[in-house]
Protein backbone atom coordinates (compact mmCIF):
# COMPACT_ATOMS: atom_id res chain seq x y z
CA UNK A 1 0.00 0.00 0.00
CA UNK A 2 1.35 3.44 -0.84
CA UNK A 3 2.48 5.79 1.89
CA UNK A 4 0.16 8.47 0.56
CA UNK A 5 -2.93 6.34 0.95
CA UNK A 6 -1.75 5.01 4.30
CA UNK A 7 -1.68 8.55 5.61
CA UNK A 8 -5.38 8.95 4.76
CA UNK A 9 -6.32 6.24 7.25
CA UNK A 10 -7.16 7.78 10.61
CA UNK A 11 -4.77 6.83 13.39
CA UNK A 12 -7.67 6.09 15.71
CA UNK A 13 -6.24 3.00 17.45
CA UNK A 14 -4.49 3.80 20.71
CA UNK A 15 -2.13 1.63 22.74
CA UNK A 16 -4.99 0.10 24.71
CA UNK A 17 -6.90 -0.60 21.47
CA UNK A 18 -4.02 -2.46 19.83
CA UNK A 19 -3.29 -4.42 23.01
CA UNK A 20 -6.89 -5.60 23.22
CA UNK A 21 -7.06 -6.32 19.47
CA UNK A 22 -4.04 -8.58 19.85
CA UNK A 23 -5.63 -10.28 22.83
CA UNK A 24 -9.11 -10.52 21.32
CA UNK A 25 -7.72 -12.10 18.16
CA UNK A 26 -6.57 -15.13 20.16
CA UNK A 27 -9.75 -15.58 22.18
CA UNK A 28 -12.73 -16.88 20.26
CA UNK A 29 -14.66 -20.01 19.44
CA UNK A 30 -11.40 -21.96 19.33
CA UNK A 31 -11.05 -21.47 23.08
CA UNK A 32 -14.68 -21.49 24.18
CA UNK A 33 -15.93 -24.31 21.97
CA UNK A 34 -12.95 -26.13 20.52
CA UNK A 35 -11.18 -27.31 23.66
CA UNK A 36 -13.45 -30.33 24.16
CA UNK A 37 -12.38 -31.92 20.88
CA UNK A 38 -8.67 -31.41 21.55
CA UNK A 39 -9.04 -32.80 25.08
CA UNK A 40 -10.75 -35.87 23.66
CA UNK A 41 -7.82 -36.48 21.31
CA UNK A 42 -4.90 -35.64 23.58
CA UNK A 43 -6.13 -35.77 27.17
CA UNK A 44 -4.09 -33.67 29.63
CA UNK A 45 -1.24 -33.43 27.12
CA UNK A 46 -3.36 -30.86 25.31
CA UNK A 47 -1.78 -28.41 27.77
CA UNK A 48 1.57 -29.05 26.10
CA UNK A 49 -0.08 -28.74 22.69
CA UNK A 50 -1.41 -25.24 23.36
CA UNK A 51 1.97 -24.21 24.80
CA UNK A 52 3.75 -25.42 21.65
CA UNK A 53 1.22 -23.75 19.37
CA UNK A 54 1.53 -20.55 21.37
CA UNK A 55 5.31 -20.60 20.94
CA UNK A 56 4.99 -21.05 17.17
CA UNK A 57 2.47 -18.21 17.05
CA UNK A 58 4.88 -16.05 19.05
CA UNK A 59 7.72 -16.74 16.60
CA UNK A 60 5.44 -15.86 13.71
CA UNK A 61 4.23 -12.67 15.35
CA UNK A 62 7.80 -11.53 16.01
CA UNK A 63 8.54 -12.02 12.31
CA UNK A 64 5.46 -10.05 11.33
CA UNK A 65 6.15 -7.46 14.03
CA UNK A 66 9.64 -6.74 12.71
CA UNK A 67 8.27 -5.94 9.26
CA UNK A 68 5.27 -3.98 10.52
CA UNK A 69 7.32 -1.74 12.82
CA UNK A 70 9.57 -0.84 9.89
CA UNK A 71 6.66 -0.17 7.54
CA UNK A 72 3.25 0.22 9.26
CA UNK A 73 0.98 -0.14 6.25
CA UNK A 74 -2.52 -1.50 5.77
CA UNK A 75 -2.77 -4.95 4.21
CA UNK A 76 0.64 -5.82 5.59
CA UNK A 77 0.86 -9.50 4.58
CA UNK A 78 0.26 -8.80 0.94
CA UNK A 79 2.34 -5.63 0.93
CA UNK A 80 5.46 -7.30 2.31
CA UNK A 81 5.16 -10.35 0.05
CA UNK A 82 4.67 -8.02 -2.95
CA UNK A 83 7.64 -5.79 -2.09
CA UNK A 84 10.20 -8.24 -0.76
CA UNK A 85 9.31 -11.40 -2.70
CA UNK A 86 7.52 -10.84 -6.01
CA UNK A 87 4.19 -9.52 -7.35
CA UNK A 88 2.65 -12.99 -7.56
CA UNK A 89 3.49 -13.72 -3.92
CA UNK A 90 1.81 -10.47 -2.92
CA UNK A 91 -1.23 -11.30 -5.03
CA UNK A 92 -1.54 -14.82 -3.63
CA UNK A 93 -0.88 -13.85 -0.02
CA UNK A 94 -3.38 -11.00 -0.07
CA UNK A 95 -6.25 -12.82 -1.75
CA UNK A 96 -5.67 -15.95 0.31
CA UNK A 97 -5.92 -13.94 3.51
CA UNK A 98 -8.95 -12.04 2.27
CA UNK A 99 -10.86 -15.21 1.36
CA UNK A 100 -9.81 -16.79 4.66
CA UNK A 101 -11.32 -13.90 6.60
CA UNK A 102 -14.50 -13.84 4.55
CA UNK A 103 -15.05 -17.52 5.33
CA UNK A 104 -14.33 -16.94 9.03
CA UNK A 105 -16.86 -14.09 9.03
CA UNK A 106 -19.42 -16.45 7.55
CA UNK A 107 -18.74 -19.07 10.19
CA UNK A 108 -18.96 -16.61 13.06
CA UNK A 109 -22.22 -15.17 11.77
CA UNK A 110 -23.66 -18.67 11.58
CA UNK A 111 -22.51 -19.33 15.15
CA UNK A 112 -24.13 -16.09 16.32
CA UNK A 113 -27.45 -17.27 14.91
CA UNK A 114 -27.20 -20.50 16.88
CA UNK A 115 -26.33 -18.71 20.12
CA UNK A 116 -29.31 -16.37 19.80
CA UNK A 117 -31.58 -19.39 19.35
CA UNK A 118 -30.68 -20.49 22.89
CA UNK A 119 -32.83 -17.63 24.18
CA UNK A 120 -35.28 -17.31 21.29
CA UNK A 121 -35.48 -20.65 19.45
CA UNK A 122 -38.26 -19.34 17.22
CA UNK A 123 -35.89 -16.88 15.52
CA UNK A 124 -34.26 -18.39 12.39
CA UNK A 125 -30.49 -18.35 12.43
CA UNK A 126 -30.32 -16.27 9.27
CA UNK A 127 -32.31 -13.47 10.90
CA UNK A 128 -29.87 -13.11 13.80
CA UNK A 129 -26.92 -13.44 11.45
CA UNK A 130 -28.32 -10.71 9.22
CA UNK A 131 -28.98 -8.42 12.19
CA UNK A 132 -25.42 -8.63 13.51
CA UNK A 133 -24.08 -8.47 9.96
CA UNK A 134 -25.71 -5.04 9.56
CA UNK A 135 -24.70 -3.86 13.04
CA UNK A 136 -21.00 -4.71 12.76
CA UNK A 137 -20.62 -3.31 9.27
CA UNK A 138 -22.29 -0.05 10.28
CA UNK A 139 -19.81 0.18 13.16
CA UNK A 140 -16.88 -0.39 10.78
CA UNK A 141 -18.20 2.35 8.48
CA UNK A 142 -18.42 4.96 11.24
CA UNK A 143 -14.85 5.45 12.47
CA UNK A 144 -11.91 3.21 13.23
CA UNK A 145 -12.04 4.45 16.84
CA UNK A 146 -15.59 3.08 17.15
CA UNK A 147 -14.29 -0.29 15.98
CA UNK A 148 -11.47 -0.07 18.52
CA UNK A 149 -13.84 0.77 21.37
CA UNK A 150 -16.17 -2.09 20.44
CA UNK A 151 -13.33 -4.60 20.30
CA UNK A 152 -12.02 -3.17 23.57
CA UNK A 153 -15.41 -3.84 25.22
CA UNK A 154 -15.77 -7.32 23.71
CA UNK A 155 -12.28 -8.30 24.80
CA UNK A 156 -12.86 -7.07 28.35
CA UNK A 157 -15.95 -9.27 28.59
CA UNK A 158 -14.03 -12.30 27.33
CA UNK A 159 -11.07 -11.63 29.59
CA UNK A 160 -13.29 -11.11 32.63
CA UNK A 161 -15.09 -14.38 31.90
CA UNK A 162 -11.86 -16.36 31.59
CA UNK A 163 -10.29 -14.81 34.68
CA UNK A 164 -13.53 -15.45 36.55
CA UNK A 165 -13.51 -19.11 35.53
CA UNK A 166 -9.85 -19.53 36.47
CA UNK A 167 -10.39 -17.83 39.82
CA UNK A 168 -13.56 -19.72 40.63
CA UNK A 169 -12.01 -23.03 39.61
CA UNK A 170 -8.96 -22.39 41.78
CA UNK A 171 -11.24 -21.56 44.71
CA UNK A 172 -13.20 -24.78 44.20
CA UNK A 173 -9.97 -26.79 44.27
CA UNK A 174 -8.52 -25.00 47.29
CA UNK A 175 -11.73 -25.06 49.34
CA UNK A 176 -12.68 -28.64 48.55
CA UNK A 177 -16.09 -27.61 47.20
CA UNK A 178 -15.38 -29.18 43.81
CA UNK A 179 -16.15 -32.71 44.98
CA UNK A 180 -14.17 -35.90 45.37
CA UNK A 181 -13.18 -36.19 41.70
CA UNK A 182 -11.50 -32.79 41.65
CA UNK A 183 -7.74 -32.93 42.10
CA UNK A 184 -4.57 -31.73 40.44
CA UNK A 185 -3.72 -35.42 40.09
CA UNK A 186 -6.31 -35.62 37.27
CA UNK A 187 -3.51 -34.32 35.06
CA UNK A 188 -1.65 -37.64 35.31
CA UNK A 189 -3.81 -40.17 37.19
CA UNK A 190 -6.25 -41.14 34.40
CA UNK A 191 -4.00 -42.96 31.96
CA UNK A 192 -1.09 -40.60 32.41
CA UNK A 193 -0.32 -37.19 30.92
CA UNK A 194 -0.41 -38.80 27.45
CA UNK A 195 -3.42 -41.16 27.78
CA UNK A 196 -3.63 -41.59 24.00
CA UNK A 197 0.12 -41.54 23.53
CA UNK A 198 2.13 -38.95 21.65
CA UNK A 199 -0.05 -39.69 18.61
CA UNK A 200 -3.07 -38.24 20.40
CA UNK A 201 -1.28 -34.95 20.95
CA UNK A 202 -0.03 -34.82 17.37
CA UNK A 203 -3.51 -35.44 15.96
CA UNK A 204 -4.89 -32.58 18.09
CA UNK A 205 -2.37 -30.01 16.85
CA UNK A 206 -4.27 -29.04 13.68
CA UNK A 207 -7.35 -28.10 15.69
CA UNK A 208 -5.21 -26.36 18.29
CA UNK A 209 -3.51 -24.19 15.67
CA UNK A 210 -6.90 -23.11 14.37
CA UNK A 211 -7.44 -21.42 17.73
CA UNK A 212 -4.56 -19.02 17.01
CA UNK A 213 -5.76 -17.98 13.58
CA UNK A 214 -6.60 -14.39 14.51
CA UNK A 215 -3.61 -12.95 16.30
CA UNK A 216 -2.07 -11.62 13.07
CA UNK A 217 -4.75 -8.90 13.05
CA UNK A 218 -2.19 -6.69 14.83
CA UNK A 219 -0.28 -6.42 11.56
CA UNK A 220 -3.39 -5.37 9.66
CA UNK A 221 -4.18 -2.65 12.23
CA UNK A 222 -0.66 -1.17 12.16
CA UNK A 223 -1.44 1.62 9.68
CA UNK A 224 -4.15 2.95 11.99
CA UNK A 225 -2.09 2.77 15.16
CA UNK A 226 -0.92 6.09 16.63
CA UNK A 227 2.58 4.91 17.53
CA UNK A 228 3.33 1.54 15.91
CA UNK A 229 6.99 1.55 16.97
CA UNK A 230 5.84 1.40 20.60
CA UNK A 231 2.43 -0.33 20.54
CA UNK A 232 3.19 -3.17 18.11
CA UNK A 233 6.23 -4.54 20.01
CA UNK A 234 4.33 -4.43 23.30
CA UNK A 235 1.35 -6.28 21.83
CA UNK A 236 3.53 -8.92 20.15
CA UNK A 237 5.74 -9.57 23.18
CA UNK A 238 2.77 -10.07 25.46
CA UNK A 239 1.27 -12.82 23.30
CA UNK A 240 3.28 -15.54 25.04
CA UNK A 241 1.93 -14.46 28.42
CA UNK A 242 -1.63 -14.35 27.13
CA UNK A 243 -1.29 -17.88 25.79
CA UNK A 244 -0.01 -19.16 29.13
CA UNK A 245 -2.78 -17.41 31.04
CA UNK A 246 -5.83 -17.76 28.82
CA UNK A 247 -5.20 -21.16 27.30
CA UNK A 248 -2.74 -23.18 29.36
CA UNK A 249 -3.84 -22.04 32.82
CA UNK A 250 -7.52 -22.34 31.91
CA UNK A 251 -7.07 -25.94 30.75
CA UNK A 252 -4.98 -26.82 33.82
CA UNK A 253 -7.84 -25.65 36.06
CA UNK A 254 -10.51 -27.40 33.98
CA UNK A 255 -8.71 -30.73 33.89
CA UNK A 256 -8.05 -30.54 37.62
CA UNK A 257 -11.73 -29.94 38.36
CA UNK A 258 -13.03 -32.67 36.06
CA UNK A 259 -11.53 -35.92 34.74
CA UNK A 260 -10.49 -35.33 31.14
CA UNK A 261 -12.60 -38.24 29.83
CA UNK A 262 -15.75 -36.75 31.39
CA UNK A 263 -15.03 -33.37 29.86
CA UNK A 264 -14.59 -34.95 26.44
CA UNK A 265 -17.95 -36.68 26.73
CA UNK A 266 -19.84 -33.84 28.35
CA UNK A 267 -19.59 -31.13 25.70
CA UNK A 268 -18.09 -27.72 26.43
CA UNK A 269 -15.86 -27.79 29.53
CA UNK A 270 -16.94 -24.23 30.27
CA UNK A 271 -20.52 -25.43 30.66
CA UNK A 272 -19.33 -27.98 33.22
CA UNK A 273 -17.42 -25.49 35.29
CA UNK A 274 -20.31 -23.03 35.33
CA UNK A 275 -22.73 -25.81 36.26
CA UNK A 276 -20.75 -26.20 39.48
CA UNK A 277 -22.24 -22.92 40.62
CA UNK A 278 -25.65 -24.54 40.83
CA UNK A 279 -27.38 -21.45 39.46
CA UNK A 280 -30.15 -21.39 36.87
CA UNK A 281 -28.68 -18.22 35.38
CA UNK A 282 -25.23 -19.65 34.78
CA UNK A 283 -26.07 -21.10 31.37
CA UNK A 284 -27.35 -17.68 30.29
CA UNK A 285 -24.11 -16.06 31.41
CA UNK A 286 -22.11 -18.65 29.49
CA UNK A 287 -24.18 -18.17 26.35
CA UNK A 288 -23.72 -14.40 26.60
CA UNK A 289 -19.94 -14.79 26.87
CA UNK A 290 -19.76 -17.20 23.92
CA UNK A 291 -22.02 -14.91 21.88
CA UNK A 292 -19.76 -11.98 22.71
CA UNK A 293 -16.74 -13.99 21.61
CA UNK A 294 -18.35 -14.76 18.24
CA UNK A 295 -19.33 -11.10 17.72
CA UNK A 296 -15.82 -10.01 18.66
CA UNK A 297 -14.19 -12.38 16.18
CA UNK A 298 -16.56 -11.25 13.43
CA UNK A 299 -15.93 -7.60 14.30
CA UNK A 300 -12.16 -7.97 14.18
CA UNK A 301 -12.13 -10.25 11.15
CA UNK A 302 -14.37 -7.97 9.08
CA UNK A 303 -12.02 -5.09 9.92
CA UNK A 304 -8.98 -7.09 8.75
CA UNK A 305 -10.79 -8.21 5.60
CA UNK A 306 -11.50 -4.67 4.41
CA UNK A 307 -7.95 -3.45 5.12
CA UNK A 308 -6.45 -6.35 3.21
CA UNK A 309 -8.70 -5.61 0.25
CA UNK A 310 -7.61 -1.98 0.39
CA UNK A 311 -3.97 -3.07 0.32
CA UNK A 312 -4.62 -5.32 -2.68
CA UNK A 313 -6.24 -2.44 -4.54
CA UNK A 314 -3.23 -0.21 -3.82
CA UNK A 315 -0.95 -2.83 -5.36
CA UNK A 316 -3.09 -3.06 -8.47
CA UNK A 317 -4.20 -6.56 -7.53
CA UNK A 318 -7.83 -5.54 -7.00
CA UNK A 319 -10.12 -3.03 -8.76
CA UNK A 320 -9.14 0.65 -8.32
CA UNK A 321 -12.48 1.70 -6.80
CA UNK A 322 -11.59 -0.31 -3.68
CA UNK A 323 -8.95 2.34 -2.87
CA UNK A 324 -11.60 4.91 -1.99
CA UNK A 325 -11.33 6.37 1.50
CA UNK A 326 -13.85 8.88 2.87
CA UNK A 327 -13.19 12.02 4.91
CA UNK A 328 -13.35 10.03 8.15
CA UNK A 329 -10.48 7.86 6.95
CA UNK A 330 -12.67 4.81 6.34
CA UNK A 331 -12.03 2.58 3.28
CA UNK A 332 -15.76 2.29 2.68
CA UNK A 333 -15.54 0.64 -0.75
CA UNK A 334 -13.42 -2.21 0.62
CA UNK A 335 -15.70 -2.60 3.65
CA UNK A 336 -18.89 -2.74 1.57
CA UNK A 337 -17.41 -5.15 -0.98
CA UNK A 338 -16.13 -7.50 1.71
CA UNK A 339 -19.50 -7.31 3.46
CA UNK A 340 -21.36 -8.14 0.25
CA UNK A 341 -19.27 -11.27 -0.33
CA UNK A 342 -19.65 -12.26 3.33
CA UNK A 343 -23.42 -11.95 2.98
CA UNK A 344 -23.32 -14.31 0.01
CA UNK A 345 -21.47 -16.83 2.16
CA UNK A 346 -24.14 -16.59 4.83
CA UNK A 347 -26.81 -17.23 2.21
CA UNK A 348 -24.91 -20.24 0.91
CA UNK A 349 -24.60 -21.57 4.44
CA UNK A 350 -28.34 -21.15 4.89
CA UNK A 351 -29.19 -22.96 1.66
CA UNK A 352 -26.66 -25.76 2.16
CA UNK A 353 -26.30 -25.82 5.96
CA UNK A 354 -24.20 -28.96 6.36
CA UNK A 355 -22.15 -29.47 3.21
CA UNK A 356 -21.34 -25.80 2.50
CA UNK A 357 -20.29 -25.05 6.06
CA UNK A 358 -17.94 -28.03 6.39
CA UNK A 359 -16.42 -27.45 2.97
CA UNK A 360 -15.80 -23.75 3.59
CA UNK A 361 -14.35 -24.37 7.03
CA UNK A 362 -11.95 -26.91 5.53
CA UNK A 363 -10.79 -24.16 3.21
CA UNK A 364 -10.32 -21.89 6.23
CA UNK A 365 -7.87 -24.33 7.80
CA UNK A 366 -5.97 -24.67 4.54
CA UNK A 367 -5.81 -20.91 4.10
CA UNK A 368 -4.40 -20.47 7.61
CA UNK A 369 -1.55 -22.87 6.84
CA UNK A 370 -0.80 -21.11 3.54
CA UNK A 371 -0.91 -17.71 5.22
CA UNK A 372 1.48 -18.57 8.03
CA UNK A 373 3.94 -20.35 5.75
CA UNK A 374 4.06 -17.40 3.36
CA UNK A 375 4.53 -15.03 6.28
CA UNK A 376 7.61 -16.93 7.50
CA UNK A 377 9.06 -17.13 3.98
CA UNK A 378 8.35 -13.45 3.28
CA UNK A 379 10.20 -12.50 6.44
CA UNK A 380 13.24 -14.37 5.14
CA UNK A 381 13.11 -12.21 1.99
CA UNK A 382 12.66 -9.07 4.09
CA UNK A 383 15.67 -9.84 6.29
CA UNK A 384 17.84 -10.51 3.26
CA UNK A 385 16.91 -7.10 1.83
CA UNK A 386 17.67 -5.38 5.15
CA UNK A 387 21.06 -7.08 5.30
CA UNK A 388 21.82 -6.08 1.71
CA UNK A 389 21.26 -2.40 2.52
CA UNK A 390 22.92 -2.81 5.94
CA UNK A 391 19.87 -1.55 7.81
CA UNK A 392 19.34 -2.44 11.47
CA UNK A 393 15.65 -2.99 12.22
CA UNK A 394 13.96 -1.64 15.33
CA UNK A 395 12.21 -4.86 16.41
CA UNK A 396 14.19 -7.88 15.18
CA UNK A 397 12.60 -11.33 15.17
CA UNK A 398 13.85 -14.01 17.54
CA UNK A 399 16.62 -16.35 16.34
CA UNK A 400 16.37 -15.52 12.64
CA UNK A 401 16.43 -17.59 10.42
CA UNK A 402 16.05 -20.67 12.64
CA UNK A 403 12.56 -19.77 13.85
CA UNK A 404 11.45 -19.13 10.26
CA UNK A 405 12.35 -22.66 9.27
CA UNK A 406 10.78 -24.02 12.45
CA UNK A 407 7.49 -22.31 11.56
CA UNK A 408 7.55 -23.60 7.96
CA UNK A 409 8.33 -27.18 9.03
CA UNK A 410 5.64 -27.00 11.71
CA UNK A 411 3.04 -25.91 9.16
CA UNK A 412 4.03 -28.78 6.86
CA UNK A 413 3.56 -31.14 9.79
CA UNK A 414 0.10 -29.66 10.37
CA UNK A 415 -0.76 -30.50 6.76
CA UNK A 416 0.33 -34.09 7.38
CA UNK A 417 -1.89 -34.26 10.47
CA UNK A 418 -4.81 -32.88 8.46
CA UNK A 419 -4.20 -35.52 5.78
CA UNK A 420 -4.30 -38.27 8.40
CA UNK A 421 -7.57 -36.89 9.82
CA UNK A 422 -10.51 -38.10 7.66
CA UNK A 423 -12.70 -35.07 8.38
CA UNK A 424 -9.90 -32.64 7.50
CA UNK A 425 -8.36 -34.44 4.51
CA UNK A 426 -10.52 -32.49 2.10
CA UNK A 427 -8.73 -29.33 3.27
CA UNK A 428 -5.38 -30.67 2.05
CA UNK A 429 -6.87 -31.91 -1.23
CA UNK A 430 -8.30 -28.45 -1.92
CA UNK A 431 -4.98 -26.62 -1.51
CA UNK A 432 -3.55 -27.30 -5.02
CA UNK A 433 -6.90 -26.41 -6.61
CA UNK A 434 -7.04 -23.17 -4.63
CA UNK A 435 -3.46 -22.28 -5.62
CA UNK A 436 -4.31 -23.06 -9.23
CA UNK A 437 -7.29 -20.67 -9.07
CA UNK A 438 -5.06 -17.92 -7.66
CA UNK A 439 -2.47 -18.55 -10.37
CA UNK A 440 -5.09 -18.33 -13.11
CA UNK A 441 -6.52 -15.12 -11.61
CA UNK A 442 -3.04 -13.57 -11.50
CA UNK A 443 -2.46 -14.57 -15.13
CA UNK A 444 -5.69 -12.88 -16.16
CA UNK A 445 -4.77 -9.75 -14.21
CA UNK A 446 -1.29 -9.62 -15.76
CA UNK A 447 -2.70 -10.12 -19.24
CA UNK A 448 -5.12 -7.26 -18.75
CA UNK A 449 -2.33 -5.00 -17.52
CA UNK A 450 -0.18 -5.83 -20.55
CA UNK A 451 -3.08 -5.05 -22.91
CA UNK A 452 -3.61 -1.65 -21.27
CA UNK A 453 0.06 -0.66 -21.57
Amino acid sequence: MSAQNSSQLKHGLSNRHIQLIALGGSIGTGLFLGISQTIKLAGPSVILGYAIAGLIAFFMMRQLGEMVVEEPVSGSFSYFAYKYWNPFAGFMSGWNYWVLNVLVCMAELSAIGLYVQYWWPEIPTWVSALGFFILINVINLLHVKVFGEMEFLFSIIKIAAIIGMIGFGAWLLASGHAGETASISNLWALGGFFPNGLTGLIMAMAIIMFSFGGIELVGIAAAETKDPTQTIPKAVNQIVYRVLLFYVLTIVVLLSLYPWNQIAEGGSPFVLIFDSLGSQGVATILNFVVLTAAISVYNGTSYGTSRMLLGLAEQGNAPKFLRKINRRGIPYAAILTSALVTLICVVLNYVFPEKAFKLLMSLVVSAIVINWMMLALTHLKFKQRMQDVKKVTLFPAIAYPTTNYICVIFMLCILMVMWMTPDMRIAVILIPFWLLCLTFAYWLKSKQVNQNT
